[in-house]
């Protein structure tokens, strides 16, 4: 499951890294990108909506296959769209095979786990976090040798469709046998679990906005207050996402090791204290070099919270598939990921970056304070 996690970050983040070479060719307004940037999250959740239906029906690995297929070949189009219209036209298509692939890739982890008896989810989403920095350093790279746009994702679209057509049929089937085994062993038949909806998964999902809020602060907004708020230059402002990245994937390869150690649960609540710590030290330390070293623990501590947070919900009691409750979990994630540097922005225009910034500092350890399902 590692190498689909890896092969969906690599694509999405090459798109990611490459934006500001899309924006300059097809002369796009900070607005009208903008724009596609939305539209490409609003496919991404839309299409969640119909992963748990589609998995439960055709199987996880069904999904997989298709799909690591399309986004390459995505990839590849957008490289060679002749105009801004047509880019503005694929980017969601992306987008909402991105979106499909990241709910049927955590229902099959979340399934693997669940039969094999131990943790491997901190593991899947570490391949993931070190695809991005992949990704970011392959393209810097690769700019600085001038080699084009379209024949870098032309070129990365063919190595990602040959190495998701290899790693298509040796997925594991999940899903449909999954929901087969739900229906047969519900332990409760009550119409809110059957329709996927119950109290459990709600705190569930808003722990997982909550945490992408506060990512979303840090990787999207951590730079930006160094810069202003603590005269950092620049580069020592960048340094505080590298910092932020860094921490979560050392502490997503250890993850799975220290939850097999401690527990799920207390794992969550110390790695909520350790996100909290590094947040308050990132925040409220008026020196820019010690902020960095702030961020490198919050992303320390949040490594493991949306993994772990994932496998909770594959231990929510009742019959309702678990492709059902991870796509909606992966909507709640996607939500805080959306809305949460909008939502930053307008908080810092009324009362101030510096006091926004430091009202999220407890929110880790406020919803890992919250009733989590028993292990």
């Amino acid at each position: 499951m590692t190498g689909v996690f890896f092969l969906n970050g690599l694509t999405l983040s090459t798109y990611i890294v490459r934006a500001p070479s899309f924006k300059d060719t097809h002369h796009l307004t900070d607005g009208q990108f903008g724009l596609t940037g939305l539209l490409f999250a609003l496919a991404a959740l839309a299409c969640m909506q119909f992963v748990g239906p589609l998995t439960a029906r055709v199987g996880a690995r069904a999904v997989l296959r298709v799909t690591l297929a399309v986004m390459p070949l995505l990839l590849a189009g957008i490289a060679v769209a002749p105009g801004p219209w047509w880019f503005t036209a694929l980017a969601p298509v992306l987008g909402a095979v991105h979106g499909t692939t990241d709910a049927a890739m955590n229902t099959s982890a979340v399934a693997v786990e669940r039969r094999a008896g131990r943790p491997i989810l901190n593991g899947c989403h570490a391949a993931w976090s070190i695809s991005a920095v992949v990704a970011a350093l392959s393209t810097a790279a690769l700019t600085r040798t001038d080699v084009s746009l379209a024949a870098h994702l032309i070129t990365a679209g063919a190595l990602l469709l040959a190495a998701g057509l290899v790693l298509g049929p040796r997925l594991p089937e999940t899903g449909r046998v999954e929901a087969k085994a739900g229906d047969a062993t519900g332990q409760d038949g009550a119409p809110g679990r059957r329709s996927g909806w119950s109290g459990a998964l709600l705190v569930l999902g808003l722990t997982a906005t909550a945490l992408m809020i506060c990512e979303g602060a840090a990787l999207g907004w951590g730079g930006i207050f160094l810069h202003e708020q603590r005269h950092a230059t620049l580069s020592i402002a960048a340094a505080a996402i590298t910092a932020y990245t860094g921490g979560q994937a050392l502490g997503r390869l250890a993850g799975d090791r220290l939850t097999s150690r401690w527990g799920g649960d207390t794992l969550f609540r110390l790695a909520a204290a350790i996100a909290t710590a590094g947040l308050a030290a990132a925040v409220l330390t008026p020196h820019p070099t010690a902020a960095v070293a702030g961020f490198a623990l919050a992303g320390l501590g949040s490594s493991v919270l949306i993994p772990l947070t994932f496998s909770a919900v594959g231990r929510l009691p009742g019959s309702t598939p678990t492709a059902t409750l991870v796509s909606r979990l992966t909507t709640f994630t996607y939500t805080g990921i959306l809305l949460g540097p909008a939502l930053i922005g307008w908080a810092a225009d009324q009362i101030g970056l510096a006091v926004t910034m430091a009202a999220l500092i407890p929110l880790p350890l406020i919803v890992a304070l919250l009733p989590r399902p028993p292990a």
